[in-house]
């Protein structure tokens, strides 16, 4: 079986995914069509931040498993290899504590202006009357935005420096703020209104698109500093960049509108040029720590694929199906059993949504749950209790969660 690890992976973990058996194809840097014909004949595709297309999928029809190797999966058309029966998985949290570094690295050179500083001695100018003056982060608010790995392990190391935490996500609970030591917020509106630096630490997508409005990036204090390292879709750019201009917030990002998708390119940030913005080359979760965290845990996942049939932290199958019915056979474990089971519901013409065959201890009898899209006629019912190897049928409605 033939792996494509299509972007930069540390070659020792290379070695780990080579000792599962497989063919390891190493070629970071692919792109487009050459991403598409390299893609043929894999099996599993590993990708950082290289997209997954559409026309991968159609091309490579022996292609099982994509893994981003990251939290996010907004570069792979999810969609697509949905369509195509691929899963997709992601490794979430294994970057959790490099993200919270720089957060909280942001927040610290911004109250402190330590890259002016560190500029103008490379100038030759010593300003100490300018740059010793400073809020301090002691007895500061910081608001969470997300509750997430990122977000919790950004609000620990704020209360180690003695910072007021506040927390909003619409899972966030009373019992998990005390746990944390955290306070909770009722809105990101309200969040926004109390907090001496605002964190943003969600996913993108659909859900999260414009969470940071105008209007809560109105709502912030005077001189309150804006912290993004997740993705630049979750805030009103706009806003974002007439407050900067305004000076009335302090601004750190990670991350950019229309940013470059690989490590060199020209690039012009009108935010990031503004003196009261510190900008850094999304550059999050790149430490060696977490790289090699997010590589063990692909061959994690690969490994679980090969070897158990499962796979961890899959992002697009139905949690639920429209399946309305589910037939129970217990039946002896023997050839051909389950197949005269499964005749009989593609005569009725009904659609088998989800099927599970547990062995009994022995391997004498096994029980099989097969989730229907519809009714089985009771003449169908009667047919698959017939032969000899059947040992019980029933059939069972399935209680909708819509």
């Amino acid at each position: 079986m033939r792996i494509l690890v299509a972007d930069d992976f540390p070659k020792k973990h290379l070695e780990g995914l080579r000792a599962l058996g497989l063919t390891v194809d190493f070629s970071p840097g692919l792109k487009g069509p050459d991403l598409v014909e390299a893609a043929r004949n894999a099996s599993i595709l590993v990708v950082r931040s290289t997209e997954v297309p559409a026309p991968v999928f159609q091309a490579a029809k022996g292609l099982s498993l994509v893994i981003r190797a990251g939290a996010g999966v907004n570069t792979i058309d999810v969609k697509a290899a949905s369509e195509h029966g691929v899963f997709v998985a992601n490794c979430p949290g294994q970057n959790a504590i490099a993200v919270a570094e720089l957060a909280l690295g942001l927040i610290l050179a911004m109250d402190r202006r330590i890259p002016d500083n560190v500029l103008r001695l490379r100038e030759g100018k010593w300003q100490k009357k300018v740059f010793s003056k400073a809020r301090g982060l002691y007895g500061r608010k910081l608001g969470l935005v997300g509750t997430g790995s990122i977000a919790i392990h950004t609000g620990r190391r704020a209360l180690a420096f003695g910072m007021k935490v506040r927390a909003y996500s619409r899972s966030f609970s009373d019992a998990r703020a005390v746990e944390l030591g955290f306070d909770r917020a009722d809105s990101v509106m309200a969040l926004a209104r109390d907090a001496d630096v605002l964190s943003v630490h969600v996913p993108g997508g659909p859900d999260t698109k414009g969470l940071i409005s105008r209007a809560v990036l109105a709502a912030l204090p005077d001189g309150a500093i804006f912290v993004n390292t997740s993705r630049a879709d979750v805030v009103d750019q706009a806003a974002l960049l007439e407050e900067a201009k305004s000076g009335r917030l302090r601004v750190v990002v990670d991350v950019y509108d229309k940013e470059p998708k690989g490590g060199e390119a020209d690039f012009v940030s009108e935010l990031a040029q503004l003196p009261n913005v510190y900008g850094t080359h999304h550059i999050g979760a790149s430490t060696d720590q977490a790289q090699d965290a997010i590589a063990l845990e692909t061959v994690r996942m690969v490994d679980c694929f090969l070897h158990r049939g499962e796979v961890p932290n899959c992002v697009n199958v139905a949690r639920r199906t429209s399946a309305s019915w589910q037939l129970i056979v217990r039946h002896l474990d023997k050839v051909g059993v389950l197949a005269g089971v499964m005749h009989e519901i593609r005569q009725a013409g009904i659609n088998a949504q989800e099927i599970e065959n547990t062995v009994f201890e022995g391997g004498a009898a096994a029980c099989c749950k097969i989730q229907l899209d519809s009714r089985p006629p009771d003449e169908v019912v009667e047919k698959i209790r017939a032969p000899q190897e059947i040992i019980f049928v029933d059939l069972v409605e399935l209680r909708s969660q819509a």
